[in-house]
Parts: structure tokens; C-alpha cells; sequence
């Protein structure tokens, strides 16, 4: 059956099926040639759903949600922009640095894109910032996001290869830390060289710093995560519920900026993006029952075990796979799709299953802003109005920062640290 849904699958992307969909008509044609009933599909959607962790996505996103909807952002911007904005290139300097605030809140790279996107990029163009690098900035650093908690992807993973979510938690700090450094050197590099201006706050910080602590609820709510979770008191899905209570509190007595309409919308958005994952979580669960009857993993598994003697040589080529997944599969998919595989290959060498989530998101993560599905990609080039052949050229040392950091990640086990 293997065989025949890897060719229907791929077929039906390449006919511009969306993923969850391609999965399902993969799968039902792979039973029907293989004489199995397709109650089977029924069976595998329903179970992936039953998982209690589960019930932590959609709350971490109607959390994002509420708090995204609100007036914190301009403060976030703003804050954001009296630590860096008096560096060279200090809108873009702004735009990684608020992707790290954003991303301890929507966990989403996609909402994130959009929110700093829309905010920033045409400030930027206004600047002086050529259109095509503005739109690279705001693709690449949106994607710190997916590594930040509250992760979307993360929480994923760790469903899927049964490893603990506190500690891909917090082992997701350091990377995408990292990660945002390295981007911030390389937009100081790019302005430097094409005399990009700096963007100083008007005023600094005498005149900023009666607003700083209403951007401090938001600054706060990733170490109210963390810390919620790292000393046990609350499992994952209880941080996502007592995050939207935080969100709500902080609205309604803090920035009261909560109106039904408000909450409306992030209601509304909240319930499109969780159908979208669960889709693709409950489709992925039919091609895992398929590999799984076939002991696709094993063999995989097996077969790497025979052909490539060097724990050296397994993550490279693990690495590479994902990569060129990663930029045809959305990152859900990809993360629900591989990790199952790669879990048991890790084992064959003795590779950290926390380290393996890392190297799995931080190489998903570049496919967000490559083409030909780069999706962070698609928002930004709308946003600046830039065509995709001169945004890829931009986008180039973003790319290096990323391998240089994968590469970091895959081999020095130390830096994993949770």
C-alpha cells in the first residue's frame, strides 16, 4: 500500500490538492487497490483527535489571538524599537526582535508574518528599505516564532514522537534565540552596506517609559508559560486554558481594549486555524496507520542502519530530507508526517529525541519562507508588492543564518538544554 500512496499523495499535490485532502484521497486509493475497507479512514480520523494535549492547541492560539487583536502590539513595536531601532537597519532590527515578543504569545509563524508584516513593511519601503529585502526580513524572522513557546509545532512533535512538551519548551528558547541574533547581525551587515538608515523612538526612553509597563503583561506572558509549566504546577493544556484567562484578565482591566466584537474575531480565527491543524492531524493519522501495519519506520530504520555506518552520515542525510520536505509540505504536515520515521532512525544512533524536534522545526521553518510553498514568503511578497525571484535573492543570507544554526544545533548535543 506504502508505494501507492506516496505516488497518490505527491500526484495529488502536484495537481494543487491541498495537503490534508491529498493525504485522505492518498490513502482511500491505497486501501481500495489493497482490497481494505475504507472504514478504516473513518477509525483513523477519529482517534488522533482523543489525545487531552490536544486541546492545548486551539486555547495557545485563541490566546495568541485575543492578545494579537488588541492594543498590545503597538506597544511591543514600540518597546521594541527603543532597544534596537538606533542600530543600522533599525526597522528590520525591530521586525526580528518583535518576532521574538510575538512569537511568546500566537506561537504561530503565520500569524506573525502577517501582524509584523502589515505593520512594518511599508514603514520600512517608506525608509528607503528596497521592497524585495523588507519582504525578507518579515518571511525569515516570522519563523523564530515556531521555535518560542508557546510553539505551535513543538507541541506537535511531542504529541506525535511522545516526548515531553515542557522541556521541547524550553529547549526551544535557546535556538530561537540564536536564531534572531543571527538575523539581527545580518540585517546590521545588508543596512550597513546600502547605508539603510537607523529608527531611534522619537524621544527614547524619558518619553517611552510612562508606556513601558503596558507593554509588559504581554513581555511577561511566555515566562508566565514557562515558568507555569517547568515547576509543575499545570500540564500543558492547563497552561493553554490559564492562558486565555490571562489574556482575557489583562483585555478587560489592563488594556481595556476587550469588546464582543474583539473576541468575536478571535473566536473566528481562532476555529479557522485549529481546523486547518486538526485537518492535517487527524489525515496524518490514516498514512501512520498505513506505515505503521507495513513496519514502514522499522525498515527505514533498518535500511539506514545497513548503508550508513556513521551516526554522522544519518544526520546529514536527515537533515536534507527535511529540508527538501519542508519546502513542498506545510509545516504541520511535514512535522506529522516525519517525525514518527525519524524518532525510530534517531534511536538507531542514540539521538536525543528533544535534540531531533529542534533539528525537525528548525529545518521545517526555512521551507516557511521558501519557494515554491513558502508560506511566511507568500505574505510578505503581498505585503511589499515584490516578486518572488528578487524576495529569494534577499532572502539569501537569512538562509545561511538558518543552516549555520541547524548545523549548530545537530551537531553540538550540548546546546540542547532542558
Amino acid at each position: 500500500m506504502t508505494p501507492i500512496l506516496v505516488f497518490a499523495f505527491f500526484g495529488l499535490m502536484a495537481l494543487s490538492v491541498p495537503v490534508a485532502h491529498a493525504m485522505l484521497g492518498g490513502t482511500a486509493l491505497a486501501l481500495l487497490m489493497d482490497g481494505k475497507p475504507l472504514a478504516v479512514i473513518a477509525q483513523r480520523l477519529y482517534a488522533p483527535t482523543q489525545a487531552f494535549p490536544m486541546l492545548a492547541i486551539p486555547y495557545f492560539i485563541l490566546a495568541g489571538s485575543l492578545m494579537m487583536h488588541g492594543k498590545f502590539g503597538e506597544y511591543l513595536v514600540n518597546i521594541a524599537r527603543l532597544i534596537v531601532g538606533r542600530f543600522r537597519g533599525g526597522l528590520g532590527q525591530v521586525s526580528i526582535l518583535g518576532s521574538v515578543m510575538f512569537g511568546g504569545v500566537s506561537g504561530s509563524a503565520v500569524a506573525d508574518a502577517s501582524a509584523m508584516g502589515n505593520a512594518l513593511i511599508p514603514v520600512q519601503v517608506r525608509d528607503g528599505y528596497p521592497a524585495p529585502f523588507a519582504a525578507a526580513i518579515n518571511a525569515s524572522s516570522s519563523t523564530v516564532s515556531v521555535l518560542i513557546p508557546p510553539s505551535i509545532p513543538l507541541i506537535l512533535y511531542g504529541l506525535v514522537a511522545n516526548v515531553s512538551i515542557v522541556d521541547l519548551f524550553v529547549a526551544g528558547i535557546l535556538p530561537g534565540l540564536l536564531l534572531a541574533a543571527g538575523m539581527m547581525v545580518m540585517v546590521w551587515y545588508v543596512a550597513r552596506r546600502r547605508g539603510l538608515p537607523s529608527a531611534p523612538l522619537p524621544g527614547g526612553f524619558r518619553a517611552f517609559k510612562s508606556q513601558i509597563i503596558f507593554a509588559l503583561p504581554a513581555l511577561l506572558m511566555p515566562i508566565f508559560i514557562i515558568g507555569t509549566l517547568r515547576f509543575g504546577i499545570a500540564t500543558p493544556t492547563e497552561v493553554s486554558v490559564l492562558a486565555v484567562a490571562y489574556a482575557l484578565l489583562i483585555g478587560i482591566f489592563f488594556y481595556r481594549d476587550v469588546t464582543p466584537r474583539l473576541i468575536w474575531n478571535a473566536l473566528v480565527e481562532t476555529g479557522m486555524m485549529t481546523g486547518a491543524v486538526m485537518l492535517i492531524i487527524m489525515a496524518s493519522g490514516t498514512i501512520q496507520w498505513i506505515l505503521t501495519a507495513e513496519q514502514v519506520p522499522q525498515n527505514l530504520a533498518a535500511f539506514v542502519g545497513t548503508h550508513l555506518t556513521e551516526p554522522w552520515m544519518v544526520l546529514i542525510a536527515l537533515n536534507l530530507v527535511m529540508l527538501v520536505v519542508g519546502m513542498f509540505l506545510d509545516l504541520p504536515a511535514a512535522v506529522l508526517l516525519l517525525a514518527p520515521l525519524f524518532v525510530t532512525i534517531g534511536n538507531t544512533i542514540g539521538l536525543d529525541p528533544v535534540q531531533l524536534g529542534l533539528m525537525m522545526v528548525i529545518n521545517l521553518s526555512v521551507g516557511l519562507y521558501t519557494p515554491p510553498v513558502g508560506t511566511t514568503l507568500f505574505i510578505s511578497m503581498a505585503i511589499a508588492r515584490t516578486g518572488i525571484g528578487e524576495t529569494s535573492k534577499a532572502l539569501l543570507p537569512f538562509y545561511l543564518v538558518a543552516v549555520v544554526t541547524l548545523l549548530a544545533f545537530t551537531f553540538i548535543p550540548a546546546l540542547t538544554i532542558y
